[in-house]
């Protein structure tokens, strides 16, 4: 089926832990992007019947125009746990991997840099790692989003876990409005134009 064509469903997974006391991590990038998107669509999320996610369902398109229809999803359990969530909702909505769209944080891009691919290994993502795990492979898309690497010799969870910084705050809502409009772009033109527009 064509990239774009009615009938195909896309399953757009952003990565990031629940709850109030993460929000504003550099783990929760993923979360910012399909809160972003979902206000595109004009939808707040709603619980799932499966009850470890929130969802928001609908096409992802400018006004006017009839885009792919998406599914918009974050789950309700830690970033470790993710991928069972990710496999009941792509089994429920009938999504084949590679209609599949992780959002997440890249430790090995710099901070204001993104990328988008299909497939590849996990990178010591907790995230990517159950994806992989329940989906039986990682044959599926990754927006990529830079946090860095962390300064001196702070731990890597701990630099995760810890909000960004005052400067780099500023520049958020610039890196999600741009990883959302990557995340328009992959479902509706494909990977190739995708990657030469947003992976410069």
């Amino acid at each position: 089926m064509a990239v774009g064509e009615r009938g195909e469903v896309w399953l757009v997974v952003g990565l990031g832990n629940p709850g109030p006391s993460y929000a504003g991590h550099r783990h929760n990038i993923g979360y910012l992007v399909v809160d972003e998107l979902a206000d595109r669509m004009g939808a707040p999320f709603r619980a799932h019947k499966s009850g470890r996610a929130d969802v928001v369902e609908g096409r992802l398109a400018a006004p006017g125009t009839d885009g792919p229809r998406v599914v918009l999803m974050r789950a309700r359990t830690y970033m470790n746990e993710t991928g069972g969530p990710v496999s009941a909702l792509a089994k429920f909505y009938k999504v084949p991997p590679e209609r599949i769209v992780a959002v997440h944080d890249e430790l090995d891009l710099p901070f204001d840099s993104m990328r988008v691919k299909l497939g590849g290994g996990d990178n010591g993502h907790n995230g990517l790692r159950s994806m992989r795990a329940s989906l039986g492979t990682g044959d599926f898309h990754r927006v990529r989003i830079g946090v860095g690497r962390p300064p001196g010799r702070q731990d890597v969870a701990d630099f995760l876990l810890t909000n960004y910084s005052g400067a780099e705050g500023k520049a958020i809502p610039l890196q999600v409005v741009t990883a959302a409009d990557a995340v328009e772009s992959l479902v509706s033109d494909g990977l190739e134009r995708t990657q030469s527009r947003f992976n410069s």
